[in-house]
């Protein structure tokens, strides 16, 4: 029986140091995996007067917004021990736990500030403190959205995005990829979309925006088409690599996937 995604080039725009997963998964479908980290991310280092206001125990929840701010924020502050422990994502959780965490919230729905929102343990935080353990600038929502209910919200920022180098070589390829339009492109964020348009424009790669794009949710999708993507999308529950490669499947091989538009 031949494999969904026989022939085809996917485009792994993914931080270096989180794609060899995903990667290897493209390449068990049958897809060839063509890697072009968009962003790199770089932990900020942490003074002492930082590390002490970021314990996680001096709060009665700690939110990991990443597997990224696991990671970087594990590095330099101490382990949450009594905090209860909330994660925006299966693939965030799952880097918690592979550290020996407990996740008490996960979202239910999507994998977002908006489904964590949605627990009920989140509706009323008065007289709560909450940390944010995350990356330098993004979406406001999720501490708004807290600060609302009632939560003293403290930010804590533990790594940020630089922007991903790209040789010659693989913009090339990455040309005639598109050109032969057996290819889709996989982005996990608005951000990663924006610095992969960055990095090949349009007089470098300008059937690129044609190219079948698959994204984590409508949020990303909408972004893909501000930004001026023209190709197909095709819209995966979650930013999870099962779950990315499973939609990507399903619209190669014509299965139903209510989320290709």
């Amino acid at each position: 029986m031949t494999q969904p995604l026989a022939g085809v080039v996917v485009i792994v725009t993914r931080p270096a140091a989180q794609a060899a997963r995903f990667a290897a998964l493209v390449e068990a479908a049958g897809a060839r995996p063509l890697l072009l980290p968009t962003i790199e991310i770089e932990p900020i280092e942490l003074d002492e007067a930082s590390r002490t206001r970021l314990a996680p125990d001096a709060f009665d929840w700690t939110i990991y917004t990443s597997a990224n701010a696991v990671e970087s924020s594990l590095r330099q502050l101490p382990r949450p021990q009594r905090t209860r422990v909330a994660a925006v994502g299966r693939g965030t959780a799952r880097a918690l736990q592979e550290h020996g965490i407990e996740v008490h919230a996960l979202p239910r729905t999507t994998a977002d500030s908006e489904g964590l929102l949605a627990l009920e343990c989140f509706a009323d935080l008065r007289g709560r403190r909450v940390l944010i353990l995350k990356g330098r600038g993004g979406r406001t929502l999720l501490r708004e959205e807290l600060e609302r209910r009632g939560a003293e919200v403290v930010p804590g920022d533990v790594y940020e995005r630089q922007p991903g180098s790209v040789s010659p070589a693989t913009l090339d390829e990455l040309r005639a990829a598109s050109e032969s339009r057996r290819i889709a492109v996989a982005a996990t964020s608005a951000e990663v979309l924006a610095a992969l348009l960055r990095l090949a424009p349009e007089d470098r790669c300008p059937r690129l925006r044609d190219a079948l794009l698959l994204v984590p949710g409508e949020r990303v999708a909408a972004a893909a088409r501000e930004l001026g993507w023209r190709g197909r999308l095709v819209v995966a529950p979650s930013a999870e690599d099962a779950v990315m490669l499973d939609a990507l499947g399903r619209a190669m091989d014509g299965r139903s996937n209510p989320g290709a538009a």
